[in-house]
């Protein structure tokens, strides 16, 4: 699995929120999207960012559902699970959240998953706690039970040429901050965008298309 698109690092930093690691990259932190960036397909996104590098970026947006995709319902399109078979499936299959994980390859599934899972030469561990995995065997594992504990299931990705989101956060288009696993993996999707601003001592009421960094 070779995740796409990654970036230039300098120093942009936000104001007001913790460094990025000593490169200067920002792989494993939450972006957060911010109204001066005008770009309808991330208003209000908050993405996990996998890969940051001299060669781009690429993350997962982990707070825009799949529209009324079902994970059961999928597992079967991809002949995972026969019809009827959803209702043996574990507790954590039946509600894992199907997201819109950005505009690049939206056909390829994409998951975003705790480090107790791993297949060798398919997951990438982006840190600690979290990794990402893009073959069907995950999915085959989560529907027999013996998948990561924590996970979110994303279609497509947001990727970044060289140099572009530098330039997207000192046009302050972005924020950011350190993930946790409850802005990636919590089932309240709807609230995240808040919360993760909260992170950073922002109210949501007070942004404008005028705002700059916090």
């Amino acid at each position: 699995m070779a995740p796409a698109g990654k970036r230039t690092g300098d120093s942009t930093r936000s104001r007001g929120s913790t460094p990025p690691n000593s490169a200067g990259y920002l792989d494993g932190r939450l972006l957060i999207a911010m109204p001066v960036m005008g770009d309808a397909r991330f208003e209000r996104s908050v993405i996990y960012l996998c890969a940051h590098s001299a060669e781009g970026a690429m993350g997962i947006i982990v707070n825009h559902p799949a529209g009324s995709i079902d994970f059961p319902e999928l597992l079967m399109q991809l002949g995972i699970i026969k019809k009827g078979e959803h209702i043996k499936l574990p507790e954590n299959a039946e509600s894992m959240k199907v997201l819109r994980g950005g505009p690049v390859d939206t056909g390829r599934g994409f998951v975003l998953h705790s480090s107790d899972f791993y297949i060798e030469n398919a997951t990438l561990r982006i840190d600690d706690g979290v990794c990402l995995t893009a073959t069907v065997d995950i999915l085959r594992a989560i529907a027999k039970g013996s998948g990561p504990k924590h996970a979110i299931l994303a279609l497509g990705y947001a990727g970044w040429a060289p140099g572009q989101l530098e330039t997207e956060i000192q046009s302050n288009g972005w924020l950011h901050c350190d993930a946790d696993a409850d802005l990636i993996f919590g089932d309240d999707v709807d609230d995240k965008y808040a919360r993760a601003l909260h992170k950073i001592g922002i109210d949501p009421g007070m942004l404008s298309n005028e705002a700059g960094h916090a």
